[in-house]
């Protein structure tokens, strides 16, 4: 099986030496998909950032792609939005606009390689009607409290009728001073949540979100932060009795939140999607499934059709890698070693240890239908137990559509957050 499978590779990759050129190939493979998805194999390495940003350039000028949606926070990545699209003149550059990512891990979007295609969005809507611009939108469930604020804020400025369920909601969070363990705990085994109230926050502002409707996206804003409220609530009170039904309802909010945006465009839209491997590619097509565990490759594909939705994954044999060896703590710039032997990642070295493309087709799809270990690297890794850990079976002509392969990588490099860096 192992020799057969890096035949095949040698046989169907295509080498890349310049990614601005040699990823033509797969834009050009791309024909009338309405969502495509960029994973990554790790959330701290510098040439995943790079080769999707070329990509997306590519299919925002070639396909006319929409927006950029990330797996990121809806109220920093806001900022980043407004910034783009001309709403704000409060930010010099976008160095300046990734100084409003302060939550933990800050390095997913607080970074250099960010930088560039920030101020290419800028440049490209410009003088754009506003339903031609291109959009950049946060779509991950963590903001619970970011979101509150944002919502008080806006529904304060507008004296809206549902300002006073909002400041309801808010107080009834208020005792947790901000900290979703001691919320999770509370309500999870003392029903001391705040479930009734946010509910009635989001049905209120679904009512009414035609009266928040402007320019500047406020009704999108307004109904996007009051899900947050609402799916983060019922995420953290989950997440301490059932880790798997956590991660379903993470993962079924951030599709929500993708059709949210679909639909603010009219139904229009052409997004791309950056998020980890485990996120984007298929759980079908994993050992997930069979532990009742779904995410958004195989939810965009089950409701948008298979034929609507082109996945490409994304992997490294070493290098180097930003991770944290404990949730919350400092970051640091890791050794990514070689990956274990006969996994996905072995065997693309073994096949020639450069970086190269991978298309599957229907012709050659079962060339790689073997289940076969497939590296992931988290924001928590320890490189010393990675093989105990860290490879997911994977069926991955199944998982993806297209298949990146990085043969070196480099950790990316965070910017410095309020002068420290973090």
């Amino acid at each position: 099986m192992v020799d057969k499978m890096i035949q095949a590779i040698q046989q169907h990759s295509i080498p890349i030496r310049n990614p601005k050129e040699d990823l033509e190939q797969l834009v050009i493979s791309i024909k009338n998909e309405k969502y495509i998805l960029l994973g990554e194999s790790s959330h701290g390495t510098s040439e995943f950032y790079k080769n999707r940003k070329e990509l997306t350039k590519k299919l925002i000028v070639e396909k006319d792609f929409t927006f950029i949606a990330v797996e990121g926070d809806w109220p920093a990545c806001q900022e980043v939005n407004r910034y783009i699209k001309g709403y704000s003149s409060k930010y010099n550059n976008a160095r300046d606009v990734l100084m409003q990512f302060k939550r933990w891990p800050t390095w997913m979007w607080a970074n250099e390689e960010i930088i560039d295609l920030i101020e290419w969005l800028k440049e490209y809507n410009q003088g754009k009607p506003s339903e031609k611009m291109v959009g950049f939108y946060g779509i991950d469930i963590y903001s619970l409290w970011e979101s509150m604020d944002e919502i008080i804020k806006y529904l304060e400025k507008r004296n809206s009728p549902d300002l006073e369920v909002a400041r309801q909601a808010f107080a009834c969070f208020e005792p947790f001073n901000r900290e979703a363990e001691k919320y999770a705990l509370s309500s999870a085994f003392y029903s001391e949540g705040c479930h009734e109230e946010v509910t009635k926050l989001l049905t209120g502002i679904s009512v009414n979100k035609h009266i928040y409707h402007d320019s500047e996206e406020s009704s999108l804003n307004v109904e996007v932060n009051a899900l947050i409220a609402a799916n983060a609530e019922n995420y953290y009170t989950t997440m301490i009795t059932n880790d798997n039904e956590s991660w379903n309802i993470r993962d079924r909010h951030m599709v929500e939140v993708i059709h949210k945006i679909d639909s603010f465009y009219n139904h229009q839209s052409k997004g791309i999607i950056w998020e980890h491997n485990t996120h984007v590619g298929d759980a079908r097509a994993t050992d997930m499934a069979n532990e009742g565990i779904v995410n958004v490759g195989q939810l965009l594909r089950e409701q948008a059709g298979s034929e609507n939705v082109y996945i490409v994954g994304f992997g490294t044999h070493h290098g180097t890698v930003i991770a944290a060896s404990e949730w919350g703590e400092n970051f640091e710039k890791m050794k990514t070693p070689p990956a274990t032997t006969g996994s996905w990642e072995d065997l693309l070295y073994k096949a020639g240890n450069y970086d190269k493309l991978l298309l599957f087709t229907d012709k050659n799809r079962h060339l790689f239908a073997n289940s076969i270990g497939h590296r992931a690297i988290g924001v928590i890794y320890h490189p010393q137990y990675e093989h105990y850990g860290n490879y997911v079976p994977s069926v991955i002509s199944e998982r993806y559509d297209a298949f990146i392969f990085v043969n070196h990588t480099n950790a990316l490099t965070p910017l410095e957050v309020r002068g420290v860096l973090i």
